[in-house]
Protein backbone atom coordinates (compact mmCIF):
# COMPACT_ATOMS: atom_id res chain seq x y z
CA UNK A 1 0.00 0.00 0.00
CA UNK A 2 2.67 2.63 0.83
CA UNK A 3 4.83 1.62 -1.87
CA UNK A 4 8.14 3.44 -1.12
CA UNK A 5 11.18 4.17 -3.23
CA UNK A 6 13.59 3.41 -0.79
CA UNK A 7 13.97 0.36 1.94
CA UNK A 8 16.63 0.83 4.52
CA UNK A 9 17.00 -2.07 6.36
CA UNK A 10 19.80 -2.20 9.65
CA UNK A 11 21.16 -5.38 11.66
CA UNK A 12 20.99 -9.31 10.68
CA UNK A 13 17.01 -9.96 11.59
CA UNK A 14 15.37 -6.93 10.31
CA UNK A 15 17.93 -7.06 7.11
CA UNK A 16 16.90 -10.31 6.09
CA UNK A 17 12.97 -9.94 6.85
CA UNK A 18 12.94 -6.47 5.53
CA UNK A 19 15.07 -6.87 2.40
CA UNK A 20 13.22 -10.66 1.05
CA UNK A 21 10.15 -8.29 1.88
CA UNK A 22 11.48 -5.21 -0.23
CA UNK A 23 12.29 -7.57 -2.67
CA UNK A 24 8.90 -9.10 -3.25
CA UNK A 25 7.12 -5.67 -3.19
CA UNK A 26 9.48 -4.36 -6.09
CA UNK A 27 11.10 -1.72 -3.92
CA UNK A 28 13.38 0.20 -6.91
CA UNK A 29 16.25 0.73 -3.80
CA UNK A 30 17.27 -1.43 -1.42
CA UNK A 31 20.11 -0.06 0.84
CA UNK A 32 20.94 -2.61 3.82
CA UNK A 33 23.56 -1.31 6.63
CA UNK A 34 26.28 -3.52 8.19
CA UNK A 35 26.57 -2.63 11.76
CA UNK A 36 28.71 -5.56 12.69
CA UNK A 37 28.97 -8.76 11.87
CA UNK A 38 28.41 -12.39 13.35
CA UNK A 39 30.93 -13.67 11.07
CA UNK A 40 33.58 -14.64 13.76
CA UNK A 41 33.52 -15.13 17.89
CA UNK A 42 29.76 -15.93 18.09
CA UNK A 43 28.34 -18.91 16.47
CA UNK A 44 30.33 -21.97 15.20
CA UNK A 45 31.71 -22.70 11.69
CA UNK A 46 28.28 -24.71 10.16
CA UNK A 47 26.07 -22.05 11.83
CA UNK A 48 28.42 -19.52 10.51
CA UNK A 49 28.37 -20.88 6.93
CA UNK A 50 24.44 -20.94 6.91
CA UNK A 51 24.30 -16.81 7.96
CA UNK A 52 27.20 -15.69 5.21
CA UNK A 53 24.91 -17.82 2.64
CA UNK A 54 21.72 -15.82 3.69
CA UNK A 55 23.69 -12.39 3.58
CA UNK A 56 25.08 -13.39 0.29
CA UNK A 57 21.74 -14.34 -1.43
CA UNK A 58 20.46 -10.98 0.18
CA UNK A 59 23.44 -8.71 -1.10
CA UNK A 60 22.10 -9.84 -4.39
CA UNK A 61 18.96 -8.27 -4.22
CA UNK A 62 20.47 -5.13 -2.53
CA UNK A 63 21.23 -2.06 -4.33
CA UNK A 64 24.19 -1.04 -2.02
CA UNK A 65 25.26 -2.36 1.08
CA UNK A 66 26.65 0.46 3.90
CA UNK A 67 29.77 -0.60 5.75
CA UNK A 68 30.70 1.65 8.61
CA UNK A 69 34.38 1.58 8.30
CA UNK A 70 37.08 1.22 5.58
CA UNK A 71 38.12 -2.02 7.73
CA UNK A 72 34.21 -3.71 7.08
CA UNK A 73 34.39 -3.09 3.80
CA UNK A 74 37.63 -5.03 3.67
CA UNK A 75 35.95 -7.61 5.80
CA UNK A 76 32.92 -8.16 4.16
CA UNK A 77 34.33 -7.94 0.33
CA UNK A 78 37.54 -9.65 0.66
CA UNK A 79 37.76 -11.54 3.79
CA UNK A 80 33.63 -13.07 3.77
CA UNK A 81 32.69 -12.36 0.08
CA UNK A 82 29.37 -10.85 0.54
CA UNK A 83 29.46 -8.95 -2.41
CA UNK A 84 31.73 -6.80 -4.95
CA UNK A 85 33.60 -3.76 -3.94
CA UNK A 86 31.37 -1.46 -6.31
CA UNK A 87 28.22 -2.23 -3.96
CA UNK A 88 29.61 -1.48 -0.51
CA UNK A 89 29.88 1.92 -0.09
CA UNK A 90 31.72 3.29 3.63
CA UNK A 91 29.11 6.04 5.72
CA UNK A 92 30.21 5.76 9.30
CA UNK A 93 28.09 6.43 11.62
CA UNK A 94 26.27 9.56 13.34
CA UNK A 95 25.14 10.40 16.74
CA UNK A 96 23.94 13.45 18.48
CA UNK A 97 26.75 13.97 20.76
CA UNK A 98 26.34 17.07 22.06
CA UNK A 99 24.57 15.41 25.40
CA UNK A 100 27.89 14.19 26.47
CA UNK A 101 29.08 17.65 26.36
CA UNK A 102 26.73 19.50 28.37
CA UNK A 103 26.28 19.76 32.29
CA UNK A 104 29.25 17.63 33.02
CA UNK A 105 30.31 18.99 36.21
CA UNK A 106 26.85 18.37 37.71
CA UNK A 107 27.12 14.83 36.50
CA UNK A 108 29.94 13.92 37.58
CA UNK A 109 29.25 15.09 40.86
CA UNK A 110 25.93 13.32 40.94
CA UNK A 111 27.01 10.23 39.71
CA UNK A 112 30.31 9.90 42.30
CA UNK A 113 28.03 10.95 45.20
CA UNK A 114 25.73 8.24 44.21
CA UNK A 115 28.59 5.83 44.02
CA UNK A 116 30.36 7.38 47.23
CA UNK A 117 33.64 8.21 45.50
CA UNK A 118 35.71 10.92 46.47
CA UNK A 119 37.83 13.07 44.13
CA UNK A 120 41.42 11.28 44.43
CA UNK A 121 39.73 8.06 43.40
CA UNK A 122 39.94 7.53 39.54
CA UNK A 123 37.04 5.41 38.20
CA UNK A 124 37.45 2.60 35.69
CA UNK A 125 34.19 1.86 33.69
CA UNK A 126 33.50 -0.98 31.16
CA UNK A 127 30.13 -0.60 29.27
CA UNK A 128 28.02 -3.20 27.40
CA UNK A 129 26.16 -6.02 27.07
CA UNK A 130 27.22 -8.75 29.56
CA UNK A 131 27.83 -10.86 27.05
CA UNK A 132 31.05 -13.69 25.73
CA UNK A 133 32.15 -11.86 22.92
CA UNK A 134 32.41 -8.95 25.49
CA UNK A 135 35.20 -10.83 26.95
CA UNK A 136 34.63 -9.21 30.07
CA UNK A 137 36.59 -11.78 32.26
CA UNK A 138 39.82 -9.72 31.04
CA UNK A 139 38.49 -6.42 32.48
CA UNK A 140 37.82 -8.58 35.91
CA UNK A 141 41.52 -10.20 35.72
CA UNK A 142 43.35 -6.71 34.38
CA UNK A 143 41.39 -4.77 37.25
CA UNK A 144 42.64 -7.23 40.16
CA UNK A 145 45.95 -6.80 38.71
CA UNK A 146 46.44 -3.29 38.32
CA UNK A 147 45.33 -3.03 41.94
CA UNK A 148 48.21 -5.28 43.09
CA UNK A 149 50.53 -2.83 40.66
CA UNK A 150 49.81 0.64 41.62
CA UNK A 151 48.84 2.87 45.37
CA UNK A 152 46.80 5.08 43.20
CA UNK A 153 42.94 4.64 44.30
CA UNK A 154 40.45 3.69 41.51
CA UNK A 155 37.73 1.91 41.47
CA UNK A 156 35.91 0.04 38.42
CA UNK A 157 32.33 -0.10 37.73
CA UNK A 158 30.99 -2.87 34.97
CA UNK A 159 28.17 -1.08 33.31
CA UNK A 160 25.19 -3.29 31.45
CA UNK A 161 23.78 -6.68 32.07
CA UNK A 162 23.25 -9.61 30.23
CA UNK A 163 23.80 -13.37 30.23
CA UNK A 164 27.30 -13.61 31.40
CA UNK A 165 26.24 -11.38 35.12
CA UNK A 166 25.86 -14.55 37.40
CA UNK A 167 29.20 -15.96 35.95
CA UNK A 168 31.53 -12.83 36.36
CA UNK A 169 30.17 -11.92 39.71
CA UNK A 170 30.71 -15.75 40.49
CA UNK A 171 34.52 -15.20 38.81
CA UNK A 172 34.87 -12.18 41.62
CA UNK A 173 34.24 -14.06 44.45
CA UNK A 174 36.70 -17.15 42.99
CA UNK A 175 39.41 -14.51 42.63
CA UNK A 176 38.83 -12.84 45.93
CA UNK A 177 37.65 -9.39 44.29
CA UNK A 178 35.38 -7.90 46.98
CA UNK A 179 32.52 -6.07 44.62
CA UNK A 180 29.29 -4.58 45.06
CA UNK A 181 25.76 -4.66 43.36
CA UNK A 182 24.30 -1.56 45.54
CA UNK A 183 24.10 2.35 44.80
CA UNK A 184 25.05 2.74 49.31
CA UNK A 185 28.66 2.84 50.46
CA UNK A 186 31.10 0.49 48.10
CA UNK A 187 32.80 -0.49 51.46
CA UNK A 188 36.22 -2.71 50.23
CA UNK A 189 34.83 -3.12 47.29
CA UNK A 190 36.71 -3.37 44.24
CA UNK A 191 34.12 -3.02 41.66
CA UNK A 192 30.73 -2.02 41.67
CA UNK A 193 28.05 -4.36 38.86
CA UNK A 194 25.56 -0.82 38.16
CA UNK A 195 23.27 -3.24 35.53
CA UNK A 196 21.90 -1.18 33.07
CA UNK A 197 22.04 3.25 32.91
CA UNK A 198 19.72 4.40 30.89
CA UNK A 199 21.64 7.74 30.74
CA UNK A 200 24.81 7.33 29.75
CA UNK A 201 25.88 10.34 29.44
CA UNK A 202 25.79 10.29 33.51
CA UNK A 203 27.62 7.33 33.66
CA UNK A 204 30.37 8.69 31.20
CA UNK A 205 30.87 12.37 33.60
CA UNK A 206 31.73 10.30 36.30
CA UNK A 207 34.16 7.81 34.64
CA UNK A 208 37.67 8.80 34.29
CA UNK A 209 39.07 6.19 31.97
CA UNK A 210 36.48 3.92 29.62
CA UNK A 211 37.83 0.30 29.09
CA UNK A 212 36.78 -2.17 25.81
CA UNK A 213 37.93 -6.16 25.88
CA UNK A 214 35.83 -7.13 23.15
CA UNK A 215 36.85 -10.42 21.07
CA UNK A 216 35.00 -8.55 18.05
CA UNK A 217 33.66 -5.18 17.57
CA UNK A 218 31.96 -3.62 14.31
CA UNK A 219 31.60 -0.03 15.24
CA UNK A 220 31.52 0.24 19.40
CA UNK A 221 29.21 3.65 20.26
CA UNK A 222 30.33 3.27 23.42
CA UNK A 223 34.31 4.60 22.47
CA UNK A 224 32.44 6.77 20.23
CA UNK A 225 30.80 8.45 23.27
CA UNK A 226 33.35 8.16 25.51
CA UNK A 227 35.50 10.31 23.43
CA UNK A 228 32.77 13.06 23.21
CA UNK A 229 33.03 13.13 26.76
CA UNK A 230 36.52 13.60 27.02
CA UNK A 231 37.42 10.38 28.75
CA UNK A 232 40.81 8.22 26.98
CA UNK A 233 40.33 4.63 26.37
CA UNK A 234 41.95 1.47 26.74
CA UNK A 235 40.87 -1.41 23.81
CA UNK A 236 41.44 -4.25 22.41
CA UNK A 237 42.35 -3.67 18.74
CA UNK A 238 39.70 -5.69 17.16
CA UNK A 239 36.74 -5.48 14.12
CA UNK A 240 36.39 -1.43 13.41
CA UNK A 241 37.69 0.18 16.89
CA UNK A 242 40.81 1.65 14.98
CA UNK A 243 38.43 3.40 12.36
CA UNK A 244 36.52 5.14 15.76
CA UNK A 245 39.86 6.26 18.09
CA UNK A 246 42.94 8.20 17.52
CA UNK A 247 45.62 5.47 18.76
CA UNK A 248 48.13 6.79 21.13
CA UNK A 249 46.38 10.37 21.09
CA UNK A 250 42.14 9.05 22.36
CA UNK A 251 43.04 5.48 23.31
CA UNK A 252 45.60 3.14 23.32
CA UNK A 253 45.26 -0.15 22.15
CA UNK A 254 46.00 -3.47 22.71
CA UNK A 255 46.17 -6.80 21.19
CA UNK A 256 43.17 -9.21 21.64
CA UNK A 257 43.17 -11.00 24.98
CA UNK A 258 46.25 -9.56 25.45
CA UNK A 259 46.04 -9.24 29.61
CA UNK A 260 49.59 -7.78 29.82
CA UNK A 261 49.74 -4.90 27.77
CA UNK A 262 45.96 -4.03 29.03
CA UNK A 263 47.41 -3.56 32.52
CA UNK A 264 50.47 -1.58 31.04
CA UNK A 265 48.25 0.70 29.45
CA UNK A 266 46.14 0.95 32.38
CA UNK A 267 48.81 1.91 35.01
CA UNK A 268 49.97 4.31 32.41
CA UNK A 269 46.82 6.72 32.51
CA UNK A 270 46.00 5.90 36.37
CA UNK A 271 49.31 7.28 37.31
CA UNK A 272 49.76 10.11 34.97
CA UNK A 273 47.00 12.67 35.44
CA UNK A 274 48.83 14.92 32.43
CA UNK A 275 48.40 12.06 30.23
CA UNK A 276 44.72 11.34 31.01
CA UNK A 277 44.01 15.10 30.23
CA UNK A 278 45.85 15.41 26.84
CA UNK A 279 43.93 12.15 25.47
CA UNK A 280 40.71 13.61 27.07
CA UNK A 281 40.96 17.27 25.12
CA UNK A 282 42.04 15.05 21.93
CA UNK A 283 38.55 13.26 22.22
CA UNK A 284 35.45 15.69 20.96
CA UNK A 285 37.36 17.18 18.20
CA UNK A 286 37.90 14.12 16.21
CA UNK A 287 34.61 12.57 17.01
CA UNK A 288 32.40 16.19 16.52
CA UNK A 289 34.18 15.51 12.92
CA UNK A 290 33.85 12.35 12.38
CA UNK A 291 30.59 11.05 13.85
CA UNK A 292 28.52 14.22 14.12
CA UNK A 293 25.01 13.65 13.14
CA UNK A 294 24.33 15.72 10.43
CA UNK A 295 27.70 14.31 8.34
CA UNK A 296 25.88 11.31 8.15
CA UNK A 297 22.60 13.17 7.12
CA UNK A 298 24.57 14.69 4.71
CA UNK A 299 26.10 11.40 3.73
CA UNK A 300 23.11 9.17 3.41
CA UNK A 301 21.10 12.10 1.00
CA UNK A 302 23.95 12.32 -1.30
CA UNK A 303 23.61 8.20 -1.39
CA UNK A 304 19.74 7.71 -1.92
CA UNK A 305 19.84 10.29 -4.28
CA UNK A 306 22.63 8.47 -6.35
CA UNK A 307 20.53 5.17 -6.14
CA UNK A 308 17.32 6.44 -7.25
CA UNK A 309 19.32 8.07 -10.15
CA UNK A 310 20.60 4.95 -11.30
CA UNK A 311 17.09 3.88 -11.59
CA UNK A 312 15.56 6.57 -12.74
Amino acid sequence: EFKPDIVHTHAAKPGTLGRLAAAHAGVPVIVHTFHGHVFHSYFGKVKTQFFLTIERYLAGKSSAIIAISDLQKKELVDKYRICGEEKVKVVPLGFDLLRFRNNQVELRKSFRSQYHLDDETIAIGIIGRLVPVKNHPLFIKAIKQLQQQTTVKFHAFIIGDGEERQRLEEMCRNESIPYNKMQGERGNSLITFTSWIRNIEFALAGLDLVVLTSFNEGTPVSLIEAQAAGKPIVSTNVGGIRDVVLENETAFLVANDDQKSLVEKLLLLVENTELRKDFSIKGWPFVERKFHYMRLVEDMKKLYEQLLQEKK
